[in-house]
């Protein structure tokens, strides 16, 4: 088989690292890529942005990949799967219907209202005059997020009323530009956050091994939201019991009114999760795998993951039963400075060393280049290792991250050490 991916982070390197392995694959295509996948085995990175869907579409009909597997959001929204299903390309990837899941927060809070899916109280509101009246009349801590897509960042955790307005009117005043026309405001909800995706082919599905990621910049989770700065699996607030839950009343409920509107979807489905106190609530949906959970999930499936997204879009995945390692993995995520605002680009990495077995580095923002790989985005690496306990997978990767070296690097020094339960944290 001929696999492409689309995406340049590093849940496509974790993707494609793990897809090149298949004895059913003879070669992966990743467009772009970045620096990691241009030095795997069996990768092959083609120069298309991961935003250009006429040329995306062009070099798919050019290259004719077995199965396109598109990692990112801003294409699936954008209606990838939809371009590449008419040209007659075999694709792993909801429509761009089914992507409004995660490309309009305001469509999944009324999505979940209607098929009577636990989540936070809510509001949506297009106005400054109807936002103010809503967090008057909602004092306390509140979530004041964009209803578009804003790479992970527009979500603001308000303690007061005052914090909450000049949120909303930052957004409103085109702080993320059209993502923030719309405006959902719901309430702070209590407890661990949590990650749990599922692979589905529109009714049958498969679940990945539970994850938590840490999304604030620093260490105790404070400072700005980003799109992640670790990850680790399994994650620590979920148990068998609370899983069957979450299958119970989330996922498949998910499904069901997903296929009930005639919006049936396949691909990835990613439910960030509140476990709260009255039980498991929906943060948010993500139309595909979490970037950076995807790194230590991949170092974890010991069984092939080609036959599973096969089956996905075939339609048999009540067939399939993946295999796990039950060791927990973790992965630290080594960000450029000025992360999350404006990333220095440019700067030489070096002490990335060797993988191996239980420790490997995906790359995310990072450029080839003749004197090695530089930094090229705000996430620059995911250094991710398995240990016999979450502690050892710790010890693991951050003895590894003591090599690396890039200039104004930033990393958190307690990914998978979590604070108390706090509020809600946002996406």
């Amino acid at each position: 088989m001929k696999i492409l991916i689309i995406g340049n982070g590093g849940r496509e390197h974790a993707l494609a690292w793990k897809m090149a392995s298949s004895p059913l694959v003879r070669e992966v295509l990743v467009a772009p890529g970045n620096a990691g996948t241009a030095i795997e085995r069996k990768v092959r990175n083609v120069p298309v942005a991961a935003h250009d869907i006429d040329g995306l579409v062009e070099r798919a009909r050019a290259e004719r990949p077995d199965l396109t597997v598109i990692g990112p959001e801003a294409p699936l929204v954008a209606g990838l799967a939809d371009r590449l299903q008419a040209a007659g390309l075999a694709c792993l990837g909801p429509t761009r219907e089914g992507a409004r899941l995660e490309g309009s927060k305001a469509f999944t809070k009324d999505f979940l209202a209607r098929h009577k899916i636990p989540t936070a109280a809510a509001a949506t509101v297009t106005s400054q005059e109807a936002a103010f009246a809503y967090i008057d009349a909602h004092p306390g801590p509140l979530v004041v997020k964009a209803d578009g897509l804003a790479a992970g960042k527009g979500v603001v955790v308000a303690a007061d009323s005052a914090e909450a307005k000049a949120a909303a009117q930052s957004m409103l005043g085109g702080a993320f530009g059209a993502a923030g026309s719309t405006l959902v405001i719901e309430e702070c909800l209590v407890g661990v956050e949590a990650s749990y995706i599922i692979l589905t082919d529109g009714r049958s599905y498969v679940a990945f091994p539970t994850s938590e990621d840490h999304k604030r910049r620093d260490d105790g989770d404070r400072g700005p939201n980003t799109g992640g700065m670790g990850a680790f699996s399994p994650a620590s607030a979920i148990t068998p019991e609370r899983e069957a839950v979450i299958r119970q009343t989330i996922i498949e409920p998910t499904l069901k009114g997903l296929r009930d509107d005639g919006c049936p979807y396949t691909g990835f489905l990613y439910a960030g999760l509140m476990m709260t106190a009255s039980g498991p609530k929906v943060l948010e949906f993500n139309c595909r795998f979490g970037d950076p959970e995807t790194q230590p999930i991949m170092l974890r499936l010991a069984s092939d993951l080609v036959p599973l997204v096969q089956a996905a879009v075939t339609g048999t995945l009540d067939r399939m039963q993946p295999a796990f390692d039950p060791r927990p993995a973790l992965c630290v995520v080594m960000a450029a400075g000025g992360y999350p605002g404006e990333p220095a680009t440019g700067d030489l990495i070096t002490g990335l060393g060797e993988d191996t077995a239980e420790c490997k580095i995906f790359h995310a923002g990072t450029q080839s280049t003749a004197q090695g790989p530089v930094t090229h985005g705000g996430r620059v690496l995911g250094v991710t290792a398995l240990g016999a306990d979450l502690a050892a997978a710790r010890a693991t990767a951050y003895a590894r991250v003591q090599h690396v070296h890039f200039k104004g690097a930033q990393f958190r020094h307690d990914i998978g050490n979590r604070p108390p339960p706090r509020e809600n944290k946002g996406p």
